[in-house]
Formats: structure tokens, C-alpha cells, sequence
């Protein structure tokens, strides 16, 4: 795996000038490499969809430098207008030839291409918009919003240098590889039952009661969890809450997660499961109740029926609660005091860790005095000697 940061030079102005860079360490979860996005400003987890936790291309090189990250990484998001392709498993790594599919994939996009940092795939980045429909397939995927690209600089000979516009190449090599018919793709852009369509869902499982929670456990963060499985678990259920329980909804967010890796698509089970959906069926068995948009009966009426109501009743009726929405009520009611619940513990948790590190430097500095006073004492007491040697 590549390890060499890349420089200004190496990678297009267009992409260098934006300041949505983030470094990127790697680390090993069951058996396999796993790319983490980690913030700039701070060293901690950073999120593909908190600009936030974004920098300039100069702070993320520094960063990296400093603190000997794997490397730096390019966030895709819906104010760019840049599409990143990704090649995965299609390029040898030492003689650098590429399989056919991919090649012809870099040729017909003809725009900046480097290699990634595994050496066995490439990375195109254009101008365009991503047709509706898949945008992973095989070894393929597709992606203009919440992700990152790790950035090699590492460029493929007589490729472009820069980021040029391709949307009608795109469209073509879409319909190739993900030609779904018009039912398909509707089914899969569509909002869910729910009505919410991903953007919407993250939006709202982020700035949610328990949001925190939901957004570590989407940057990939496992802390708090005996297991990446538990992890795996308690996002699932989140997702499957607010999805409404739409399996399909479930997976595709899953997969855009820092939590995926490949174990998800191994099959584990004698039917023929896979682990990923597996975990989504025991998420939405596990899920008592799902979130359902507020709904406004609508109560006007006709002008004769409202004349008459008004003619035949002195002051208006009271308003009745009904049963559903006191359910509802209910409902969000223990949301709250769960969402709090877990507040309280993850608030115990990290003082916890501050009482933990606060007793790590007193020991050190406990040390250290124990250690100045010895010297001290033993430059003292050869002091006295030199004098009676005198």
C-alpha cells in the first residue's frame, strides 16, 4: 500500500484549491485493511458529510506530515461538481497493466486518473452528475456526494492532468453497467414508505436526540462496543427506525458508512445469507416501533357546511386527542428518554476517560519531580564530597 503523500503538484488545481480534505489512516478489522477518514483540525474521526471536520489541501498535507497519517483523501459533496470512479481489483501490481473493462473505462472518461493506494485499482475523478440509479456494482463504483477518494497523486501515464467534463461518457458507461429498467431505477431512487429518500433520513437520524451516537457509529468509530459486529447491530437499528424498516434503505446507507467492510457480503449462513443481510433482517425484527412523518388531517370543508356548524353551536367543540396521537406522543416520548439515557452514559464514559488520562499525567509528573529531587540530591551530595576532597 502506498504510503507517500501526494503534493500540490501532483494532483489537479481544481481538486487541491477546494477545501474539503481530510487525512486517512489505515487499520485492520477482521483480517482486512479499512480506510478511516480522520479530521485535520483535531486527529479525530472525520465525517464525509460534516464540512466541519474538513480542511485546505496545506492544513490536511500538514497533518498528515506531522502526525504519520496513511494519507490524504478528497470529499465528494452536492456543492462540487465532480463525480469519483472507482476501479477496484483490475490492475496488476507488478507489471502496472490494467484488466481491459477498466482500461476502457479510463480511456472513454479520458480525465485525471492516479492509481490507489493498494496499487490494484484506479481512481477517476471527472466533471459530471451521476445518472439516477446503481452506483456500485462488482468491481465498480460511482459517487458525487458523502464520500471521500484517498489520493495517491500517483498518476496514470497519458491520462489528463486536470478534471475535465465527461457526463455524456458517464451516462453511457452507467446504462452499461447499471441498466436497470425504468421500474428498477425508480425503485431505487424513490423515497421510502417512510418519505425520506437517504439525504432526508441522514439528515434527521444525525440531528436527532441520539444523533451523536448515530454519527460516530456512520464515520466508523466502534468505541462503546465489545465487537464491530455490535457496532454493525446498532447502526443497523438506527437505520432500520428511521427507514421505516425498508431493507433495501438499510443496505445502501450501511454500505456508504465507515462501518462496511467487506464481510458484509460473505455469506455466512447454511440458507445462503449473507452476513449484511443477516444483520438487517435481526435489525428490523428487533425494531418495535418505526419513525412515521407527522401527519395534518385536513379539516377544511365546504363553505355551506361550515356556515351551518357555525350556525348550530355556540363555541367551537373542544379539540379530542385521538389514540394515535397520544401514541405517538408516547413514542417520542421514550425516544427522549432513551436518547437522554444514552447522554448520561456517553457523557460518563468520556469523563471517565478525562479522570483516567488526569491520573496518567499526575503519575507521570509525580515521576518526574521523584526524578528532579534525586538528581538534585545526588548533585547535592557530590557537591559536599568535592568539598571535603578539598
Amino acid at each position: 500500500m502506498s504510503t507517500t503523500l501526494p503534493t500540490e503538484a501532483d494532483l489537479p488545481s481544481r481538486l487541491v484549491e477546494r477545501d474539503q480534505w481530510v487525512c486517512w489512516t489505515a487499520t485492520e478489522r477482521d483480517g482486512k485493511q479499512t480506510k478511516i477518514p480522520v479530521d485535520p483540525h483535531t486527529g479525530r474521526y472525520a465525517s464525509a458529510t460534516d464540512p466541519e471536520t474538513w480542511a485546505s489541501f496545506e492544513a490536511a498535507a500538514e497533518h498528515a506530515t506531522m502526525n504519520a497519517q496513511s494519507g490524504l483523501g478528497f470529499v465528494f459533496t452536492d456543492d462540487d461538481p465532480f463525480v469519483g470512479v472507482d476501479l477496484d481489483d483490475c490492475r496488476d501490481v507488478e507489471t502496472g497493466n490494467g484488466d481491459l473493462w477498466a482500461v476502457s473505462i479510463v480511456d472513454r472518461l479520458d480525465s485525471y486518473t492516479e492509481v490507489s493506494p493498494s496499487g490494484t485499482g484506479y481512481h477517476v475523478i471527472i466533471e459530471g452528475t451521476l445518472p439516477d440509479g446503481g452506483n456500485r456494482t462488482g468491481d465498480l463504483e460511482l459517487y458525487e456526494s458523502a464520500r471521500f477518494f484517498t489520493m495517491t497523486g500517483d498518476q496514470i501515464a497519458e491520462t489528463a492532468d486536470d478534471v475535465y467534463e465527461r457526463a455524456d461518457a458517464l451516462t453511457q458507461i452507467h446504462t452499461e453497467h447499471f441498466g436497470a429498467s425504468d421500474h428498477e431505477q425508480d425503485t431505487e431512487t424513490e423515497s421510502t414508505s417512510n418519505g425520506l429518500d437517504d439525504d432526508e433520513l441522514r439528515t434527521k437520524a444525525t440531528s436527532a436526540a441520539n444523533g451523536e451516537k448515530f454519527d460516530r457509529l456512520y464515520r466508523g468509530e466502534t468505541s462503546g462496543y465489545d465487537s464491530h459486529s455490535e457496532a454493525d447491530m446498532a447502526l443497523s437499528s438506527i437505520l432500520a427506525f428511521w427507514s421505516g424498516g425498508d431493507n433495501a434503505q438499510v443496505d445502501r446507507l450501511f454500505r456508504e458508512s465507515g462501518l462496511y467492510r467487506p464481510k458484509w457480503d460473505e455469506v455466512h449462513f447454511a440458507d445462503g445469507s449473507t452476513y449484511g443481510e443477516k444483520t438487517i433482517e435481526r435489525a428490523i425484527r428487533g425494531t418495535s416501533e418505526f419513525y412515521e412523518p407527522s401527519t395534518r388531517t385536513d379539516h377544511q370543508q365546504t363553505e355551506s357546511t361550515e356556515n351551518a356548524q357555525q350556525a348550530t353551536r355556540a363555541e367551537p367543540a373542544p379539540q379530542v386527542e385521538s389514540p394515535a396521537s397520544r401514541d405517538e406522543a408516547h413514542l417520542e416520548r421514550i425516544a427522549t428518554l432513551t436518547a437522554e439515557l444514552e447522554a448520561v452514559a456517553t457523557e460518563n464514559e468520556r469523563l471517565q476517560a478525562e479522570l483516567q488520562a488526569e491520573r496518567t499525567r499526575r503519575q507521570k509528573f509525580e515521576q518526574r519531580v521523584e526524578a528532579l529531587t534525586r538528581d538534585q540530591t545526588q548533585q547535592s551530595n557530590g557537591s559536599i564530597l568535592d568539598w571535603f576532597r578539598r
